[in-house]
C-alpha cells in the first residue's frame, strides 16, 4: 500500500458526529468576494402601476399584478422544459431578463453531471472491469492456498464477492463451484432490486432496492452495469464484529497487488474528488493495522496458524472510528445500541460521507425519540439540511410542521447547527460535493436594508429556500451512486424597446460558483480525465459567474452599469443555451430539443426500511416576475426558477427520471399522452409566492 495514499485521508478535527475521512481541494481554492455595502433605496409599486416603465409590455392577469404590487415578485407555474428558453424568448420579445441564481446553479449541475458521466464512461468502467478481474483471480489464489485452514471460509466469501462484482460489471466470469450458489442468489437479488433480503453472502439484511439504476445511469447499458457494481462494492459491509468478515477484510486488502491497487486508487481518488471520501474504513485504514499486527512484509502463507497476530489485528480494527452515517438495515432495539458502532466494518469502495446524510442521522429515529402521538421520525424532512446550515426560515417551517414535538429533535438540531457553524473550512473543501453545498450557503442568509426591496421579505426567503433545496436535489441526483444514504432503524419586433434587465444580486453565490467551476476544471485536469473543450467551457462558465458577481455589486452599490453589462443580461439565454447544448450533446443524435432532455429530475435521499423512501424532485421550470430598479426607475423583469417537490414513495419503486417526468406530464405515458398526476403537489410553503394562469371554463 502506498504511504502517500494513507496520508491523504483526514478527519474533521473536533467532531465525532459530523465529519469524515476526506480529501481537500486546496487552501488557495476559495472564492474572491469583494467588499461592498448594499445601498439600494427602498421602493414600492403604485396600485395603478403608473411607476412601472414597461407596464404596457408585461401581460399578467389581475390577480398576478395584485400580488406583484404587494410582494414585488411572483412565480408563475409555467412548467417549461429548460431555463434558457425563458431568456431566449425574453430577448426575442424584448422583455427585460431577470438572471437568477437558479439558472446558474442548474447550468453548473449540467456540467457536473456531464463531466462525471464522461469520466465514468471513458476511464472508470474499464478500471472497474480490470480491478474486478484481478481481485477475483487473487481471491481464488488465496482460497487455494488457505483451503483447510481457519481462513478458508473468509477466502470463499471473497471469491463470491468478487465473482458477483465481476459479473455485474460485464466480465466473462467462470464462478467456482464452491461459490456459485451464493453468487447466483446475490445476482438475482441485485437484478430484481425489489426488497430487503437476508444476504446469502454475509447473513446480514441488505436493501436490494438500492441497486435499481437511477439518476443519469438509467438507460445506458454500460453505466447501469457500472452503477450496480459500484453499489455492490460500496454497500457491502464486512462487519468488524464478525471475526470471519474481519478476516475477509484483511484478505481483500492483501489481494490489492500493484495492478489492482493502481485501478482501485484511480477509481477512489477521482470519485472522491466529485463526491467526497468514504464514510467507512477501507484499505487505507486496514493496511497499517495489518502491518502492525503481522509485520511489514506479509504474505498469505504468514496468516495460517498465526492466531496471536490476527487477534491483535482484530483488536486494532475494533478501535477504528465508526462510520458517521448508518446505511445498514438493523432491527429496531429502541435505541439501546449505537447503530453506527454496530455498522463498523470494511467496505471495498465505501460510499461517501456527506454533510446532509450526517444531519439526517442526527435528526431521525433513534437519535430522536417519539412525538406525543407515539410516532417515530423514520424519515427526515429535506428542510433539515438548510435549517442545520443556518436557515431560520427552514427552522421556523419545521417547528410549524410539528417536528419539534419529537423528543430530542430540537436539542439535536441546536447541537448540529453549532457544529456546522464552528466547523473548519475542511468541511466544505473536501470535494466538489462539499463546495457545491458551500456555494449555496449564502442563499440561507436573510437580506436586510440596502438590498433591493423585493429581497427583504419573508416570502423571498422562502423563494431562496426553494432555490437551495432544488440545487441540492440536483447535487443528490448527480451523486446518487456515491453518496451514502441515511437509513433509519427498522420499526414502524423592430420597435426600439428599453429591455435592460437585472441580475439577482447574490454576490457571494456567484463568487463561490466561479471558484467551484475553476476547481472542477483544475482537479479533473490533474487527474487527466477532462478534454480541452470542457476545460474551455468551464472557463467560460467561471467568467460568466465573475461577470454576474461584478454586475451584482454595481446594482447593490449604485455604480454605473455599462451597456456591455446590460447586453450580457440581454443575451444570457444564448449563453446558458450554449452550456446546455454542450452538456447534453452526447445524449442525443440529430437535432437536440429541450423537450427531449428536460430539467426535471428525481432522487431518493433517505430510506425507512419499513417500506418507504424520501424523494426530492425538480419539476418544470417556472417563470418569476420581479420589480427591479434600473437607473432609479422601476420595471418588471422576467426570469426562470426551479420548482421543488418532496414526497414519500414505496422503497420497491424508487423513481427514475423517466418515471417522474411521465408523472408530471413532461413525457408521454403508456397511452402516448402527456398527462400529469394531479395528486403530486409542491410543499405548501412554496405556494405563498406562486400563482397560475386562470382560464374561464364555459
Amino acid at each position: 500500500m502506498k504511504e502517500e495514499a494513507v496520508a491523504s485521508t483526514d478527519k474533521l478535527a473536533g467532531s465525532t458526529e459530523i465529519g469524515s475521512r476526506r480529501f481537500l481541494i486546496g487552501e488557495d481554492a476559495g472564492a474572491v468576494i469583494p467588499d461592498y455595502t448594499p445601498s439600494v433605496p427602498a421602493y414600492q409599486v403604485e396600485a395603478d402601476w403608473s411607476n412601472i416603465e414597461n407596464a404596457d409590455r408585461i401581460y399578467l392577469q389581475d390577480q398576478m399584478k395584485e400580488q406583484l404590487t404587494k410582494d414585488l415578485f411572483i412565480v408563475v407555474n409555467s412548467n417549461g422544459n429548460e431555463f434558457y428558453t425563458t431568456y431566449e424568448e425574453n430577448r426575442y420579445l424584448q422583455i427585460p431578463s431577470f438572471v437568477t441564481v437558479d439558472s446558474m446553479m442548474h447550468t453548473y449541475h449540467l456540467f457536473f453531471a456531464k463531466l462525471q458521466k464522461n469520466t465514468e464512461r471513458t476511464y472508470l468502467v474499464d478500471a472497474v472491469k480490470e480491478m474486478s478481474q484481478t481481485m477475483l483471480q487473487n481471491s481464488i489464489s488465496q482460497y487455494e492456498e488457505l483451503k483447510g485452514s481457519e481462513w478458508e471460509e473468509a477466502a470463499k466469501i471473497n471469491v463470491t464477492f468478487f465473482a458477483v462484482g465481476g459479473t455485474l460489471i460485464g466480465n466473462q466470469v467462470e464462478i467456482p463451484d464452491y461459490a456459485k450458489d451464493v453468487a447466483e442468489q446475490e445476482l438475482k437479488y441485485v437484478a430484481d432490486a425489489e426488497a430487503i433480503e437476508k444476504s446469502p453472502l454475509n447473513g446480514e439484511l441488505e436493501d436490494y432496492t438500492q441497486y435499481k439504476p437511477r439518476g443519469y445511469y438509467e438507460g445506458d447499458e454500460n453505466l447501469e452495469k457500472y452503477f450496480r457494481t459500484m453499489m455492490w462494492y460500496g454497500r457491502r459491509n464486512f462487519a468488524q464484529k464478525e471475526e470471519v468478515l474481519d478476516r475477509c477484510a484483511l484478505l481483500i486488502t492483501l489481494a490489492l497487488d500493484n495492478q489492482a491497487l493502481e485501478n482501485w486508487e484511480k477509481i477512489y481518488s477521482v470519485t472522491s474528488f466529485f463526491a467526497g471520501a468514504s464514510d467507512d474504513s477501507g484499505a487505507y485504514e486496514y493496511m497499517p493495522l495489518i502491518q502492525q499486527a503481522y509485520g511489514e512484509s506479509i504474505t498469505t502463507a504468514d496468516l495460517m496458524g498465526n492466531t496471536d497476530a490476527f487477534q491483535t489485528f482484530h483488536q486494532l480494527t475494533g478501535e477504528l472510528d465508526p462510520p458517521q452515517i448508518n446505511s445498514v438495515v438493523f432491527p429496531d432495539d429502541e435505541g439501546k445500541t449505537d447503530k453506527t458502532e454496530m455498522a463498523k466494518g470494511y467496505r471495498f469502495m465505501g460510499q461517501r460521507f456527506t454533510l446532509d446524510a450526517a444531519i439526517f442521522t442526527q435528526l431521525c429515529y433513534s437519535k430522536v425519540k417519539e412525538n406525543p402521538d407515539g410516532e417515530k421520525r423514520m424519515l427526515p424532512d429535506s428542510l433539515d439540511v438548510p435549517a442545520a446550515m443556518g436557515s431560520e426560515t427552514a427552522l421556523d417551517l419545521l417547528e410549524a410542521d410539528g417536528h419539534f414535538e419529537y423528543k430530542g429533535y430540537q436539542e439535536n438540531m441546536t447541537a448540529v447547527r453549532k457544529k456546522i457553524a464552528d466547523a473548519p473550512g475542511t468541511l466544505w473543501r473536501a470535494s466538489l460535493y462539499g463546495e457545491w453545498l458551500d456555494t449555496l450557503r449564502p442563499l440561507l442568509t436573510q437580506k436586510g436594508e440596502g438590498y433591493p426591496s423585493f429581497m427583504q421579505s419573508e416570502k423571498w426567503n422562502l423563494k431562496k429556500l426553494e432555490a437551495f433545496l432544488s440545487s441540492f436535489t440536483e447535487l443528490k441526483h448527480d451523486t446518487i451512486l456515491y453518496s451514502k444514504q441515511f437509513m433509519a432503524e427498522m420499526g414502524g419586433g423592430d420597435e426600439v424597446v428599453d429591455d435592460r434587465g437585472y441580475v439577482e444580486p447574490e454576490v457571494e453565490v456567484y463568487a463561490k460558483l466561479s471558484a467551484l467551476t475553476k476547481n472542477t476544471s483544475e482537479g479533473l485536469q490533474s487527474f487527466g480525465v477532462i478534454d480541452a473543450a470542457d476545460v474551455e467551457n468551464l472557463k467560460r462558465l467561471s467568467e460568466l459567474s465573475d461577470r454576474l458577481k461584478e454586475i451584482s455589486v454595481k446594482e447593490l452599490t449604485g455604480a454605473e452599469i455599462s451597456e456591455d453589462d446590460y447586453e450580457l443580461i440581454r443575451s444570457y439565454g444564448g449563453n446558458i443555451e450554449h452550456f446546455w447544448a454542450e452538456a447534453v450533446k452526447d445524449e442525443q443524435t440529430g437535432d437536440t430539443d429541450s423537450s427531449l432532455i428536460p430539467a426535471a429530475l428525481v432522487v431518493d435521499v433517505a430510506t425507512d426500511p419499513n417500506g418507504s423512501v424520501l424523494e426530492q424532485a425538480i419539476g418544470g421550470v417556472h417563470s418569476i416576475y420581479v420589480v427591479v430598479p434600473v437607473e432609479g426607475k422601476l420595471r418588471v423583469a422576467e426570469g426562470a426558477v426551479f420548482s421543488y417537490y418532496q414526497f414519500m414513495q414505496p422503497m420497491e419503486n424508487r423513481l427514475t427520471d423517466s418515471q417522474w417526468r411521465r408523472m408530471i406530464g413532461l413525457e408521454l405515458n403508456d397511452n402516448m399522452e402527456y398527462e400529469a398526476d394531479e395528486s403530486i403537489k409542491q410543499p405548501e410553503w412554496t405556494q405563498s409566492y406562486r400563482t397560475e394562469w386562470k382560464y374561464d371554463v364555459e
